[in-house]
Order: C-alpha cells, then sequence, then structure tokens
C-alpha cells in the first residue's frame, strides 16, 4: 500500500485541516499602523520597564523589542514628566505605543496629544463622567485607540463585595461595565483584556468574554513569574485560548526583559502556526542513538539564527531513525549520521553530506542564504503590489 504525501503549500494548514484555527469573528480597530482584530494577524506585545521619564533609555528597549519583532510596545505614563518625554519616544519607535495611565485623566489626554497609538486605562477608574468624556475625546481627535485592562488583582469593591473574591464572573461584569461607558459615548475604537496570575481563572473569564462582545481581545497570563515557569504558564494559558481561536493582540507577562517577552510570544503563535517569524528549530530530545551533541548544535543554532526574521523551518534530529521523516516536512535538515558526518537536506529531500565539526558554520549559512533569497522575494512582491 502507497502513502500518498500532499505536496506542501506556503500554508501547512491548507492541506491539513486538522491544523485549522477558526478564529472568532471580531470587529477591527486601528493601533497606529497596525489593524487589531478582524482577520488581521496576531499581534505581539511587550511592556518598558525603564522609566519612562527618561527617553533614552525607553526608546534603546523599544529597539530591542523591535529587532525581536514586536508589534506593538506599553509604556508607563504614571507623572507629567512621563508624557512630556513621550512625544521624543513616539517619533523614535517604528511600532505603535500603548500609554499605560491608571488614575489621572490628564495623563492620558497628554498621551493621546504625544502620539500614543492606544491608552490603557479603565474608564470608571479615572474620576467623573466629565473627565472620562475629556480623556474619551482626546482618544477620538487624535486617532487614538483604548484598551481596558482588567486585573483579577484589583478588581472593584462592589464586584468583591458581590463575588466574595476574584473570579471570572466578576472580571468579566467589570469589563462590560467599562465598555458600556465608552459604548455610551459613541466610542468603539477599543480592545479589552481581561488577566489574571490564575491561569485557569483568565481562561475561563476570556472564554466568557469572548461570547459576550466582538471586540477584540488582548490575551495574557498576569505576573505569570520567571522566564522558564512564566513561559510554561503562558503558553498554556494563552495558547488555549488561540488555539480555540480566542485572541486578537498577545503579552507574555515574564520577570524578564521585554525581549524575552516578545520571544515567547512568536514561539507560541509559531507552534500553532498563526505567525511563523524566523527560524522555527524542530529538534529531538537526543538519546544514545545521536550521532552529534544534539542538545548543544541546537543551543548553538538557536542564539546564532536569533537575528533571522523570515519564516524558515530546520529539523535537526541525532540519527537517521526520524531524522528523514522530520525534514520531509521543513525547508532545511540535518540527520546525524555515523563516522562524524550527516546528512544535510534541502525542502525536504536529501542532498549532501557535512562533517559534524562543520555543520553549525554549514547550517547557518543555508538558513542565512535563504533567508536572503525570501527576503528579496518579498520586498519584490511588496513593490509590485505597490
Amino acid at each position: 500500500m502507497s502513502v500518498i504525501i500532499p505536496e506542501r503549500a506556503h500554508d501547512p494548514r491548507s492541506v491539513r485541516p486538522w491544523r485549522m484555527i477558526d478564529r472568532r469573528k471580531s470587529r477591527t480597530i486601528r493601533v497606529g499602523k497596525l489593524e487589531i482584530g478582524g482577520d488581521a494577524p496576531i499581534s505581539v506585545q511587550t511592556m518598558t520597564n525603564t522609566l519612562t521619564s527618561d527617553a533614552n533609555a525607553t526608546i534603546g528597549q523599544i529597539r530591542r523589542c523591535e529587532e525581536a519583532g514586536v508589534d506593538i510596545v506599553r509604556v508607563s505614563c504614571p507623572d507629567e514628566a512621563s508624557t512630556a518625554a513621550l512625544k521624543t519616544i513616539v517619533q523614535a519607535s517604528s511600532v505603535p505605543l500603548i500609554a499605560d495611565i491608571h488614575f489621572h485623566y490628564k495623563r492620558g489626554i497628554e498621551a493621546a496629544r504625544a502620539g500614543a497609538a492606544c491608552l490603557r486605562i479603565n474608564p470608571g477608574n479615572i474620576g467623573s463622567m466629565d473627565r472620562v468624556r475629556d480623556v474619551v475625546q482626546a482618544a477620538r481627535d487624535h486617532g487614538c485607540a483604548i484598551r481596558i485592562g482588567v486585573n483579577a488583582g484589583s478588581l472593584e469593591k462592589h464586584l468583591l463585595e458581590k463575588y466574595g473574591e476574584p473570579c471570572p464572573d466578576a472580571m468579566v461584569e467589570s469589563a462590560l461595565e467599562h465598555a458600556r461607558i465608552l459604548d455610551d459615548l459613541d466610542f468603539h475604537d477599543y480592545k479589552i483584556s481581561v488577566k489574571s496570575s490564575d491561569t485557569f481563572m483568565a481562561v475561563a473569564a476570556y472564554q466568557q468574554l469572548s461570547e459576550a462582545t466582538d471586540a477584540p481581545l488582548h490575551l495574557g497570563v498576569t505576573e505569570a513569574g520567571g522566564t522558564r515557569i512564566g513561559t510554561v504558564k503562558s503558553s498554556i494559558g494563552i495558547g488555549s485560548l488561540l488555539w480555540a481561536g480566542i485572541g486578537d493582540t498577545i503579552r507574555v507577562s515574564l520577570s524578564a526583559e521585554p525581549e524575552e517577552e516578545v520571544r515567547v510570544g512568536f514561539d507560541i503563535l509559531k507552534s500553532l502556526g498563526l505567525r511563523t517569524r524566523g527560524v522555527n528549530i524542530i529538534a529531538c530530545p537526543s538519546c544514545a542513538r545521536q550521532g552529534f551533541d544534539v542538545i548543544r548544535t541546537v543551543e548553538t543554532l538557536e542564539a546564532r539564527l536569533a537575528h533571522v526574521s523570515e519564516p524558515i523551518s530546520l529539523s535537526i534530529i541525532g540519527c537517521v531513525v526520524n531524522g528523514p521523516g522530520e525534514a520531509l516536512m521543513t525547508d532545511l535538515g540535518f540527520t546525524g549520521g555515523g563516522a562524524g558526518r550527516g546528512k544535510m537536506y534541502v525542502s525536504g529531500k536529501p542532498d549532501h553530506n557535512t562533517s559534524n565539526e562543520d555543520m553549525v558554520e554549514h547550517i547557518v549559512d543555508l538558513v542565512e542564504a535563504r533567508a536572503e533569497l525570501l527576503r528579496a522575494e518579498r520586498e519584490a512582491a511588496e513593490a509590485a503590489a505597490q
């Protein structure tokens, strides 16, 4: 009996229906140059941890996040010095900036005037309706979106009294109360988040909220922890929601540098086939069959190829048991063999041998050459479209 392997397509989901994710139908808003919601790509966000009043330090951190591929960056604006520096920061940033506003309505107005693409506020927390109206008018005047940000750790007193403790119902009720204020002011360019450090609570709240509104949703498991445990918690929470088609922007909240949040966010999206930025390395866990040091080789390649932004799949497999099969589905592959040599695969087919000693440099060269070709093709297509 012969096995027919379907021809690889640009989007592997097109020939593998079991990989399809049916995204929730949300309305589309704009955050600066980006479309959020609808069929737009899911955006990766992070947040600076420098003093926003120190424009140079904040711009430097945003630059590093841009190199990692970030789509949106949030900056804190707790005082007038921060919003004063924001205009300089906005001009230096190539990605849209969200101004984080908590209680003082004037900071929201100042941030909108300074060029923030979005304000992160809770309308019910910034004072009287006159003050809310002033902030919303500033957002409207300056083409600024709003994110309603509900956090289980800072729910309103009346909701805690009603429900007894933070819970999904309380979080969703809080979000909808804030959204109603904006709707009543005929302002609909907003997205919503309902974050919790409890993965179960966050997922349940987002599931419930996704059925109660068509607003775009910003996903996150807040205060997830350090790099390892935070990555695990975020992958479970954010990943399960994305798999169910819920979510339009994401932030992986780690006790780590912002650019690490960006890398993990893209890894989550790549794992689900929702974004394809950078090199996706498929590697075996290594065993006694390995023909080279898989663990150290993959660590080295991850570091050496971190700068590549074009979508390329690479398989690194220690032996011939699984190597050819994995290489069949990747752009480039290396399978360990004997006598210090292994087989290179190109576009799923065996191509040539190379030594274990030279393979890292050889693989880096092949990946960079392929990335350059893809970049040229993309730029040519963009030029033709214009």
